[in-house]
């Protein structure tokens, strides 16, 4: 059997979305913090949308009422030297 893959990042497939709203999880935030959908590095660009269209399948809500997570970057720019350590600090 093929599975579908939802998020590629986290390897969660539509069954596993589709569980999870069966027992009970019935909105992206609950799905989110269940399954880590959306956490891995793409963010959700692809898996949310995909996420959202099984909801409305299988609970009825339309697309438009299922309210999407916000992008939350961060709050001063980050260098990617900061991020490497590429200064002359020791790393401990």
């Amino acid at each position: 059997m093929k599975r579908s893959i939802v998020c590629r990042c986290e390897d969660i497939s539509e069954e596993d979305v589709i569980q999870a709203i069966e027992e009970g999880y019935t909105d992206i935030e609950e799905l989110r913090k269940k399954l880590r959908i959306g956490m891995g590095p793409c963010q959700g660009r692809v898996c949310i949308q995909l996420v959202a269209r099984i909801l409305e399948r299988k609970t009825g809500k339309k697309i438009s009422k299922i309210p999407l997570p916000t992008v939350r970057p961060p709050l001063v720019p980050v260098s990617l030297g900061t991020l490497a350590c590429e200064n002359d600090e020791k790393e401990i």
